[in-house]
C-alpha cells in the first residue's frame, strides 16, 4: 500500500493540469445534476406544498346562478365539497393597471381549497369592502394590504386587507381572471357578470375527467360555464420551471457521458504512455489487480473530490445564485426529498465515472511485465498514392505525415474523435437552445406572438371608436379585432379557449406550421395542445359548446400557440358572427413598428381613451425563460472543460508517439520544426472530425429535442431554431485552431529533445 501512494503521488505531481481539470469536470457535472433536480423539485413541490395545506379540491367547475350546484355533493367519489359560493366577474383597477377579477363570496376560510395567507389578514365583518387578492393577482396588480382598488361605477373602491396562495388556476391576462374573496353582500352588489363555482374534492383524482362528465352532465351543459381540473392548475404552476429542469437534466446526464468517456480515453491513453512504468511495477512485485486498483483508485478519488466540491458549493451558495435558480434551490433544500438526492446524485455520478474507467483500468492489469519491443518505422514508408502525391506537389511534408498519421492509426483516431465529438455535440445543442429562445425576441411573429399588446375596450366604445382612436398612434401598424371565449370540449371534461381574431379580408397572421390558414367559413386552425387534448389532427372537424350554442369547426392548419397551453382554437371572427350577428370584438390585437416601445404605446392609448382602455402586452414564452440563458452559458463552459480534458489527453497520446518516432523522423531528414507540425496536424485533423460530427449530429437532434418539448408543452414543433451560419463557422474555426495551438507548445518541446532522451520512450 504503500509504494501504492508514493506511486499515485508521484503521478499526480507529473500530471496536475490533468487532474485538476478531471476534478473540475466532475464539480460542473454533479452541480449541473443537483441544480437540476432542485427545478425538478421546484416545478411541483410549491404548488403540491399548496394544494396539500390548502386540502384543495380536484376540480372547480363555474356554473350560472340558478344552477343547482348542491347536488354535486352527493355524487359517488365526492370526499367533499367546497361552496357553492356565489360570483361576480368585474374590472378592478390599481395604479393604472387593470385586471378582470372574479370576486367570490367566502365569509369564513372554507375546509376545502382553503386560501393560505401569505401576507395581512382575512375578511373582517365589520369591514364591508375589504378583500383578500390572489397572490399571482396581487403581483400583476402590484397590490400589497392596505392598497386600494377601484371598480367601475362612481367611486367604488376596495380594500386589500390580504395576499393568500391558492392551488386553482392563477390569473392570466386576458385568458382568466383573478381571483379575489369578499364578502357576499360585496358580491352581490357588484355589477357584472355573475354565476357560483364550486370546488369538488374526489377519492381518487385519477377519475377528475370521469367526475367532471357526470357533473356536467348532472347540471346540464348550458348551465356550466368553465371547469378547471388540479392537472390544469399544477401544469400553469409548473410552467417554465419544469422545461428549466429538464434542459439541464438532459445536459447534466450528457455531461456526465461524456466525462465518464473522457476519464475512460484519459486511463487508457496514460496506459499506453506507461507501459514500461507498469512492466517496472509487475517486476517489482506488484499483482495484475494491484495495478488495476492504482489507476482505478485514483480517477475514482479525483471523481469524488469533484462531487463533494461540487456538492458542498451548492448546498452553501446555491441559494444565493440570483433569480429563479437561487429560488429554487432554497426551496428545494427545504423540501422533504433533498437530503436523499444531495447524498445519492454525487454517489451515482461517482460510481457511474467508476463503471466508465474500469474497463481501461483493467487492461492495465493484462500489460505484460516485459513487454514487446516496438518497432520504430519511419512515416514516410508505405505512404498511399494521396499522400505521395501530396509530396510531389511540394506539399509541406509536416502536414502530409500528419494526416497520414491520423488515418494509419483509424481505430484509435476514430475512438478519440467520438469522444470529442460528445461534449461538442451537446454544444451545439446547446447553442440551439440560445438561438430558440432569442427568436422569442427577436422574431416574434415567426413563434405565434405577431401581435404586441392586447387591448380591451369599456363597452361604451363600439368598433369604429376603438379603430379611430388606435390610429391616431403611429407607432400602430395592424389592429385585428376578436373575441376570446371559454368553450366545452367534446365529452364535457375539460374546457378549451375559443377565439375569433381578425376577418377573412383583414386575417390574423398565424404562425402557421402545418397545414394552411383558415380562410373559408367554418375553418379554424389550432394549437398542439388542443389537437393532443381531443385527440385530433389537422384535417379533423371538432364540435365544441359555447354557453347553449354549439360550434363545429374544421380544423385546416395547426399554429404555433404560446397561450393556455396550446389549448386555443382560432378562427376568423366572421365565423363566429355567423352563429351570432350581434357578436361585438371585446378585444383588440395590436402590431407595433420595428423598435417601438409597448411600455410608451400602452401609456398613449390609455391617455387618449381616457381611462377607457385595458391595454396589456402579449405574454412572451421567453419572459419565463430567461434563467435558461445563463444555464446554458455555464453548461456550455462544463462541456467546453469536458472536451479540453479528452483534447489535452489525446495531445499527450500522440507526443508520447512523437517521441518514439522521433530518431526515425530525424533520420529522414526533418526538422524539429516539421517534425512539431506533424502533431499540430495530426491533432487539428483530429479536433477537425470531432467538431464536424458534432456538429452534423447536433443540429439535427437539437431540433428534434427542442420540437419534442414544444409538443408536450403545447407550444406545438416548429420553434426550433439552429444557430446562425457564421456562429457555426466560428465554433468550427476555434475548436479547429484551439486544439492546433494547445498542442503547438508539447509538440515542439517534443521535437527538441535528444536522441538519449527519447529511448527510455520504447516501452
Amino acid at each position: 500500500m504503500r509504494a501504492t501512494l508514493r506511486w499515485a503521488h508521484a503521478d499526480l505531481r507529473t500530471h496536475r493540469g490533468e487532474a485538476l481539470f478531471i476534478v473540475l469536470a466532475t464539480a460542473g457535472v454533479v452541480a449541473s445534476l443537483l441544480l437540476a433536480a432542485a427545478l425538478f423539485g421546484y416545478a411541483t413541490n410549491p404548488w403540491q406544498r399548496v394544494f396539500t395545506q390548502s386540502h384543495g379540491a380536484h376540480v372547480w367547475i363555474h356554473a350560472g346562478p340558478t344552477a343547482d350546484t348542491r347536488r354535486l355533493a352527493d355524487m359517488d367519489g365526492v370526499q367533499s365539497v367546497a361552496g357553492p359560493y356565489p360570483t361576480a366577474v368585474t374590472t378592478v383597477e390599481s395604479r393604472g393597471t387593470r385586471a378582470s377579477v372574479e370576486l367570490r363570496a367566502a365569509a369564513e376560510p372554507p375546509a376545502t381549497g382553503r386560501p393560505l395567507l401569505t401576507s395581512g389578514r382575512w375578511l373582517d365583518p365589520a369591514q364591508t369592502d375589504g378583500v383578500v387578492l390572489e397572490s399571482s393577482l396581487a403581483r400583476a396588480l402590484w397590490a400589497e394590504p392596505g392598497d386600494i382598488l377601484t371598480l367601475p361605477g362612481p367611486t367604488r373602491t376596495l380594500t386589500v386587507l390580504g395576499v393568500a396562495d391558492s392551488a386553482e388556476p392563477r390569473y392570466g391576462p386576458g385568458e382568466r381572471p383573478g381571483l379575489v374573496w369578499a364578502l357576499t353582500p360585496l358580491v352581490r352588489s357588484t355589477v357584472g357578470h355573475t354565476g357560483q363555482v364550486i370546488g369538488l374534492r374526489l377519492t381518487d383524482p385519477g377519475d377528475t375527467d370521469y367526475a367532471v362528465q357526470r357533473a356536467v352532465t348532472l347540471l346540464g351543459a348550458r348551465a356550466v360555464t368553465d371547469v378547471a381540473p388540479w392537472q390544469q392548475a399544477r401544469a400553469e404552476a409548473q410552467g417554465d420551471n419544469r422545461l428549466l429542469g429538464q434542459v439541464l437534466g438532459l445536459f447534466g446526464l450528457g455531461a456526465l457521458i461524456a466525462a465518464g468517456l473522457a476519464m475512460h480515453g484519459a486511463i487508457g491513453t496514460r496506459i499506453r504512455g506507461h507501459l514500461r512504468d507498469i512492466s517496472v511495477l509487475k517486476a517489482i512485485g506488484f499483482t495484475p489487480s494491484q495495478v488495476v486498483r492504482i489507476f482505478l483508485l485514483q480517477h475514482v478519488a479525483y471523481a469524488l473530490l469533484g462531487a463533494v466540491l461540487a456538492t458542498s458549493l451548492t448546498q452553501v451558495l446555491g441559494g444565493r445564485i440570483p433569480g429563479r435558480l437561487g429560488d429554487a434551490v432554497t426551496v428545494w433544500q427545504g423540501a422533504p426529498g433533498h437530503t436523499a438526492a444531495l447524498v445519492s446524485v454525487p454517489v451515482l455520478a461517482v460510481l457511474f465515472i467508476a463503471a466508465t474507467t474500469g474497463l481501461a483500468a483493467w487492461r492495465a492489469g493484462r500489460v505484460p511485465p516485459v513487454p514487446g519491443l516496438r518497432a520504430a518505422a519511419p512515416p514516410g514508408d508505405r505512404l498511399p498514392r494521396l499522400a505521395r502525391r501530396a509530396l510531389g506537389l511540394r506539399i509541406p511534408a509536416g502536414l502530409v505525415l500528419g494526416w497520414h498519421k491520423v488515418f494509419t492509426r483509424r481505430p484509435r483516431s476514430l475512438a478519440t474523435a467520438a469522444r470529442l465529438a460528445l461534449p461538442l455535440l451537446l454544444i451545439v445543442v446547446a447553442m440551439s437552445a440560445w438561438t430558440t429562445i432569442d427568436r422569442f425576441d427577436t422574431r416574434p411573429e415567426e413563434m405565434g406572438l405577431a401581435s404586441t399588446l392586447t387591448v380591451r375596450p369599456d363597452e361604451s366604445l363600439g368598433e369604429p371608436d376603438v379603430k379611430t382612436l388606435m390610429a391616431r398612434n403611429p407607432d400602430i401598424t395592424g389592429v385585428h379585432a376578436g373575441v376570446q371565449v371559454a368553450a366545452l370540449v367534446p365529452g364535457q371534461t375539460g374546457t378549451i379557449a375559443l377565439r375569433g381574431l381578425g376577418t377573412r379580408k383583414d386575417p390574423y397572421p398565424f404562425s402557421v406550421v402545418e397545414g394552411r390558414p383558415a380562410r373559408g367559413p367554418d375553418e379554424a386552425v389550432a394549437g398542439q395542445g388542443l389537437l393532443d387534448l381531443l385527440d385530433v389532427r389537422v384535417g379533423d372537424w371538432v364540435r365544441m359548446t359555447v354557453g347553449p350554442q354549439p360550434q363545429i369547426l374544421h380544423i385546416v392548419g395547426r399554429s404555433i400557440e404560446p397561450a393556455n397551453g396550446g389549448r386555443v382554437i382560432s378562427t376568423p371572427l366572421d365565423t363566429l358572427r355567423e352563429n351570432d350577428p350581434e357578436l361585438r370584438p371585446t378585444l383588440y390585437r395590436l402590431q407595433l413598428r420595428p423598435g417601438a416601445d409597448p411600455h410608451r404605446v400602452a401609456a398613449a392609448l390609455t391617455a387618449d381613451a381616457q381611462g377607457r382602455f385595458d391595454v396589456h402586452p402579449v405574454s412572451n414564452p421567453a419572459d419565463g425563460l430567461s434563467p435558461l440563458r445563463a444555464v446554458v452559458a455555464g453548461l456550455i463552459v462544463v462541456l467546453a472543460l469536458i472536451g479540453l480534458i479528452e483534447l489535452l489527453t489525446a495531445i499527450g497520446g500522440m507526443v508520447r508517439e512523437g517521441e518514439r518516432d522521433l530518431l526515425a523522423l530525424k533520420a529522414i531528414g526533418l526538422a524539429p520544426r516539421q517534425i512539431t507540425a506533424i502533431t499540430v496536424t495530426a491533432t487539428a485533423c483530429t479536433a477537425l472530425a470531432a467538431v464536424l460530427t458534432g456538429t452534423a449530429v447536433g443540429l439535427p437532434l437539437a431540433h428534434w429535442l427542442i420540437d419534442a418539448q414544444g409538443r408536450s408543452s403545447g407550444i406545438g414543433a416548429g420553434i426550433a431554431q439552429g444557430p446562425p451560419a457564421a456562429l457555426l463557422a466560428l465554433f468550427v474555426a476555434a475548436a479547429v485552431l484551439g486544439a492546433a495551438a494547445l498542442a503547438a507548445l508539447p509538440a515542439a518541446r517534443a521535437a527538441r529533445l535528444r536522441p538519449a532522451d527519447t529511448l527510455s520512450a520504447g516501452g
